[in-house]
C-alpha cells in the first residue's frame, strides 16, 4: 500500500481519474491551502453532527500517521470545524491532509502550520462541541462515496477517491495512462497535432477545411 501512495502520489489527480474510468472524483471546488500540496493516504472518516465538531475532537485520538482526515456533515455549510489548534493536533498525530466538507479557520496560522488542507469554506463563524456523530462510516464529499481505508488523492486539480479494492487495476492503468502521455507529448513537440493523432479530423471537418 505504501508504493500505490506514492505512485499515486506522484501521479496526480487527473491523470489517476481519466484511468480509472473516470470514477471517484470529488466534483466540488475545495480551497487548496497550501499551493502546490499533493497527498495521498487512506481515508479516515468523521461524520459530524449538523455545525458541530465534537467527532473531530474524538478523531484526534483515532487518526493514525498517513491518514487523510475527510470531515463531512450531513449537510455542507460555511461553519469551522477545524482552526490551528485542532490542526496542530491533526499534524502532531501523523495525519498526511485533512479533507474538509465545511468550513477552515485561523487560514494564516494553519498556512504557517504547513498541514495539507482542502476546504469547501473558509469562515470564522465556529462549531458547536455538544452533539456525537460518527467515526469511520462511508461519507459522501462532492457526490462521492469515501469509505474508511478508500485512498484518497488531493492536488491543486481537486480529489480523487481511490475504492480499496481498486487500488492495484487503478495503479496499474495509470502508470500506463502515464506512459501513453508521454509518448504523445513528444509526438507533438515534433508538430504533429491532436486533431491527427486522435483522428478527429472527420469530425471537426467543417472547421479545417478538405483533408
Amino acid at each position: 500500500m505504501v508504493s500505490a501512495v506514492q505512485e499515486f502520489t506522484r501521479l496526480g489527480v487527473s491523470t489517476v481519474y481519466e484511468a480509472s474510468g473516470r470514477q471517484g472524483l470529488i466534483d466540488t471546488e475545495l480551497i487548496q491551502l497550501l499551493p502546490g500540496s499533493r497527498v495521498c493516504g487512506p481515508a479516515r472518516t468523521v461524520l459530524c453532527a449538523q455545525n458541530d465538531n465534537l467527532m473531530v475532537h474524538a478523531a484526534m485520538a483515532a487518526v493514525q500517521p498517513g491518514d487523510v482526515l475527510v470531515l463531512v456533515m450531513p449537510e455542507e455549510a460555511p461553519v469551522a470545524l477545524v482552526g490551528d489548534l485542532l490542526a496542530t493536533q491533526a499534524q502532531w498525530q501523523g495525519a498526511a491532509a485533512l479533507l474538509i466538507a465545511a468550513a477552515v479557520r485561523d487560514v494564516e496560522e494553519l498556512q504557517t502550520l504547513g498541514l495539507p488542507i482542502w476546504s469547501r469554506f473558509v469562515r470564522s463563524r465556529g462549531a458547536t462541541r455538544l452533539t456525537q456523530g460518527q467515526l469511520n462510516v462511508p461519507v459522501q464529499v462532492g457526490g462521492t462515496t469515501i469509505r474508511p481505508g478508500d485512498l484518497v488523492l488531493l492536488d491543486t486539480d481537486g480529489a480523487v477517491v481511490i475504492a480499496a479494492e481498486r487500488v492495484e487495476d487503478v495503479l496499474s492503468a495509470s502508470a500506463a495512462r502515464e506512459a501513453r502521455e508521454a509518448a504523445n507529448r513528444e509526438k507533438f513537440q515534433s508538430g504533429i497535432l491532436s486533431v491527427d493523432l486522435y483522428g478527429l479530423r472527420d469530425a471537426l471537418a467543417d472547421h479545417l477545411g478538405a483533408t
